[in-house]
């Protein structure tokens, strides 16, 4: 098969990748409930009672699941309904045959990003600025993607720099969700909902299924010889994990009661 079939081909994959987000998106919207989840600040005070300062936690704000769960299916929608335009498919094609995708690192910078933000959140880290080094940590994680194939299109080994920083910025999030989620089982029962005890564990290996799908891509082991093999794996895991997370979400906390 050409690479033109090929292409034919990614250009419905694409499609229909992008219409099974778009429908879960306008589902989880509409039968969301209400559910809210607090995003709080602990400022320095002082404390006239003791004549010192401290921290006081106060609530920023109250952020609503089903709306933001909608967000990063929708995000991913886009993406994919983006790239199969006339005109803007030739650029995709045309970067995919010099082994890049920048509108995968793009829209993972945004989708990846809130979705940790939403597991964060779920596990009770609720800090204001902790979710912004999150959300800023895994975006890097995923320009650190994009840098990774844009430097190797002209080294004649593989670097793999830019892969090991990314590595780095990406598992910073989860250990930071890992100790307040432990945390809040050994220093309290029932404060954690049960239905993240199978988020937890199964984006995490989502999330680095993707660092496993690029490695497998440069070492060119079996169909990852491919790079077309490898865009598709992405494609792929990115509805899966997507998917999980949002109707782990729905069947914990957001269906209707």
């Amino acid at each position: 098969m050409s690479y033109q079939d090929h292409f034919g081909r990614l250009r419905l994959y694409n499609g229909f990748m992008g219409l099974l987000h778009l429908i879960q998106a306008g589902a989880v919207f509409v039968l969301s409930n209400d559910f809210t989840i607090p995003i709080t600040t602990s400022l320095v005070r002082y404390m006239p009672e003791t004549d010192k300062l401290g921290p006081v936690t106060e609530n920023y704000a109250d952020l609503p699941l089903g709306p933001m769960v909608a967000i990063f299916l929708l995000l991913s929608a886009i993406a994919h309904f983006t790239v199969i335009l006339p005109g803007v498919f030739g650029w995709y094609t045309g970067n995919l045959g010099k082994g890049i995708n920048y509108a995968r690192w793009f829209e993972y910078s945004l989708s990846a990003s809130l979705m940790i933000v939403l597991i964060g959140m779920l596990c009770g880290l609720y800090d204001l600025a902790a979710l912004i080094m999150a959300f800023v940590l895994t975006a890097v994680m995923n320009l650190c993607g994009l840098m990774m194939e844009l430097h190797n299109q002209v080294t004649e080994k593989t670097n793999w720099t830019s892969y090991t920083i990314g590595c780095i910025a990406g598992i910073t999030p989860w250990i930071a969700i890992g100790i307040y989620f432990f945390g809040s089982l050994i220093t309290a029962e029932n404060v954690v909902p049960k239905f993240v005890y199978v988020i937890l564990p199964t984006l995490f290996v989502f999330f680095f299924s993707f660092a496993l799908n690029m490695l497998l891509q440069y070492k060119k082991i079996g169909p990852w010889r491919d790079y077309l093999f490898g865009e598709r794996m992405y494609v792929l895991l990115s509805l899966v994990a997507k998917s999980a997370l949002a109707w782990q979400v729905f069947a914990g906390t957001l269906r209707p009661v």
